[in-house]
């Protein structure tokens, strides 16, 4: 990268964060260029060479986050869930410590940004990310394990919003708990105990 890809590259960052931190404050459409260029310390000239208009700099600010969650899971993880239809079926459980690991220190260590990403879902598109997970992650994984096509959204519904109200709980109290004591309440609320004992 170059000096000037550089500097692009970390003003876009600075206008990324500085709207993650308005988000944090109010809704996306009472947010103006104005208080995202004084967050960021930008001027209006500089936001005007990266973005047309606010939703360009929240798409951009969507596949920010996006590329920060991703970037916590190793190689393995990644090649896992864009293999789907190679891979071993014991490498598409994804409610393990392998994988709920880097989701939960991801979390963890960005509790702003994913407070923002779940109080924001809509405006930021990620009902758009999560219908592409669906399709192109979710929705094969299940059908790798059988489960029927009828079912599946029901049944990734469950697991979300289950693993969801766990984070939600641990975020309210500062993620306070041990991230290992976080992955076992999930497992035992997806596996149970008696499963983990055999």
């Amino acid at each position: 990268m170059n000096k000037n890809e550089s500097k692009y590259f970390n003003t876009a960052v600075k206008m990324d964060k500085a709207l993650i931190e308005l988000l944090g404050r109010k809704d996306f459409e009472y947010i103006t260029i104005k208080e995202i260029c004084e967050s960021a310390g930008v001027n209006r000239s500089t936001f005007y060479l990266h973005y047309e208009n606010t939703a360009d700099l929240l798409k951009e600010t969507t596949k920010y986050i996006t590329d920060s969650f991703l970037s916590y899971f190793s190689d393995k993880e990644q090649r896992s869930v864009f293999q789907i239809e190679k891979c071993e079926l014991k490498d598409l459980v994804f409610i393990t410590p392998d994988y709920l690991t880097p989701y939960l220190t991801f979390i963890k260590e960005n509790q702003r940004i994913f407070k923002t990403s779940i109080r924001q879902f809509g405006s930021m598109n990620f009902d758009g990310v999560y219908t592409k997970m669906f399709k192109y992650i979710f929705n094969p994984v299940l059908s790798r394990f059988d489960f029927p096509e009828k079912d599946r959204v029901y049944i990734l519904k469950f697991y979300l919003v289950g693993i969801t109200a766990v984070v939600m709980e641990w975020l309210e109290n500062d993620c306070s708990e041990e991230i290992d004591t976080i992955i076992r309440i999930i497992i035992d609320c997806v596996v149970g105990k008696s499963g983990m004992k055999e």
